[in-house]
């Protein structure tokens, strides 16, 4: 189960909020989403972000709720800082604390001179096999500015096609997100009802990987299905239900609540 949930709600942290570049007036955003399998709800994920002109920062939270929460007592903590450069958006810090149980892990990732460079608390008995080498960590962005790349495609295009690799680096494991555009569809959520884009995203895993942790073949073989909306009188872009076949049943994360400042 908890597996399951990672797969489902970490996704979701690939997908924060995302808004047009260079934007004239700064937004906030504060979403609350639901993550089920089938009927039954499995987790919860809060999200916020502050998007100014020049600079960025969001965070959020991931927990087991419902009935995984009588399995597992699962949580993550994640934040990011970075600007916005001439090439896109340019992560200065991420990082993330997890707590399963009794056990609690803090990762930080500083992203100078353009390779991510990360510490743990307490240190990984071992970094992946093979660990991510500096070339693999030279020009990725974590996963909360990772969207930040895909709304700046989504926006340059007025809102069509998503396409390309984005290089992520989330402290140990460094994994490509291919994307691939699905059209559009109408959305109906607690949170948003409209017409979104939809866009596959294909997880790559390259390294930093133990050996038990490499996905099943089954886990990458289906896309992460995304729903992007636009929100804001359409000058930002927000994933409004994501869906992925891992596991048993699929994992469903779908907008219940939205607010905009």
């Amino acid at each position: 189960m908890l597996r399951l949930i990672s797969i489902g709600l970490l996704c979701l942290l690939a997908t924060a909020p995302a808004a047009a570049l260079n934007r004239e007036t700064p937004l906030s955003i504060t979403a609350d989403y639901s993550a089920s399998v089938l009927v039954f709800r499995v987790g919860r994920v809060t999200l916020e972000a502050d998007l100014g002109r020049a600079d960025y920062a969001a965070q959020a939270h991931v927990e087991a709720a419902g009935l995984a929460a009588l399995f597992t007592d699962f949580e993550i903590d994640s934040r990011v800082a970075g600007r916005f450069g001439a090439g896109g958006p340019e992560p200065a810090r991420y990082g993330h604390t997890e707590r399963t149980g009794d056990k609690t892990r803090i990762i930080d990732v500083d992203f100078g001179g353009g390779v991510a460079r990360s510490t743990a608390s307490p240190e990984f008995t071992n970094w992946g096999d093979p660990p991510a080498s500096e070339a693999d960590r030279t020009g990725v962005v974590d996963p909360m500015t990772a969207t930040l790349l895909l709304s700046e495609m989504v926006a340059a295009s007025g809102g069509a096609p998503c396409e390309g690799s984005i290089p992520v680096f989330d402290g140990k494991q460094r994994y490509d997100l291919n994307l691939a555009s699905r059209g559009t569809e109408t959305v109906r959520t607690r949170g948003w009802r409209g017409e979104a884009l939809v866009c596959d995203a294909y997880y790559t895993p390259v390294s930093g990987y133990d050996a038990e942790d490499w996905p099943e073949p089954g886990e990458t073989r289906h896309p992460l299905r995304m729903w992007i909306a636009p929100i804001a009188d359409g000058t930002a872009f927000l994933p409004v239900r994501l869906h992925t076949r891992a596991g048993f049943g699929g994992v469903t994360v779908e907008l219940r609540q939205l607010e905009l400042h």
